[in-house]
């Protein structure tokens, strides 16, 4: 059942779509806003259960965000967009490109991942704890609930099979920080698994949108405006 997701529009242009990470919502690329809206028609959306958007009733997981994202391009009208994902926002970016490949012009992936074991250990192993803490208290607090289906997306999700990269027809950019939580070889392999795939490295951790956005933004602007 499709929800109305909230959204920040600004500039005007082709649509650019801004997917956040987990727990964050679309203010996350406010340096991206600013930036992208003197070219582009910039749209940052609110993931469902995220920011302003409502959880609804259908499951949490990263494939239904993606069929989100299908209703909310229909509803508002866009047949094909650029869409860049950071974190979970880049897998929700990746299914999508895989089951609506022509719905993508380019498509730019920061930090995506296609399973747990793209995570580096010391990351990912509190989360699973945190996972199962938060599973053991669901039934009686609406906040270990909450918890546990956000520590979810990233415990069991997005498990994306390396072959159905394969069926992503748009020119992407697979962008990670020097120090990522994602382990680069992973990186790497998502780039390579990709038939138009191109991998920048840029100084910095996981955030780096946030935390370097001159050379995040330069990256993805060279790579919107290559013929």
């Amino acid at each position: 059942m499709s929800i109305h997701l909230y959204s920040r529009i600004s500039g005007a242009g082709e649509p650019l779509i801004l997917l956040h990470g987990n727990g964050e919502d679309s203010t996350y690329f406010k340096n991206q806003i600013r930036y992208f809206s003197k070219s582009y028609q910039v749209i940052a959306v609110d993931t469902r259960g995220h920011g302003k958007s409502p959880r609804g009733k259908a499951p949490f997981c990263i494939r239904q965000f993606a069929q989100d994202l299908r209703d909310f391009m229909d509803e508002k009208g866009i047949q094909k967009a650029h869409i860049l994902g950071f974190s979970d926002g880049g897998n929700i970016a990746l299914i999508f490109a895989v089951k609506y490949p022509d719905r993508v012009e380019r498509l730019i992936v920061n930090g995506a991942n296609l399973n747990a074991k793209g995570v580096k250990p010391a990351v990912q192993i509190p989360i699973e704890i945190g996972y199962r803490i938060a599973s053991l208290f669901a039934k009686r607090s609406r906040e270990a609930r909450r918890n546990a289906e956000l520590l979810g997306l990233m415990v069991n999700d997005p498990n994306i099979p390396v072959s159905e990269l394969k069926k992503i027809t748009a020119k992407t950019l697979v962008i990670a920080g020097t120090k990522d939580m994602i382990r680069e070889e992973h990186t790497r392999l998502i780039c390579e698994s990709l038939p138009h795939g191109e991998l920048v490295l840029i100084p910095g951790d996981h955030f780096i949108a946030e935390k370097n956005p001159q050379g995040f933004n330069r990256a993805v602007e060279k790579f919107l405006c290559e013929p």
